[in-house]
């Protein structure tokens, strides 16, 4: 799995609250729809990170 990193988000009220309603509409936590939306558009752009090989 990959490691995740904690960061700061700065966002307006309104649009914090557009995306809290989605993810409950979505039964997700507000950053795991943050993390959806994300991936989303870096998968729609192409520019999704590179995977690692597993090691075993």
């Amino acid at each position: 799995m990959a490691k995740k990193k904690a960061f700061a988000l700065r966002i307006n009220e309104e649009m914090l609250k557009a995306v809290e309603k989605w993810a409950a509409d979505e039964f997700r936590s507000t950053n795991g729809q943050i993390e959806w939306m994300l991936n989303q558009c870096l998968k729609d752009a192409k520019r999704e990170p590179k995977k690692k090989e597993d090691k075993l």
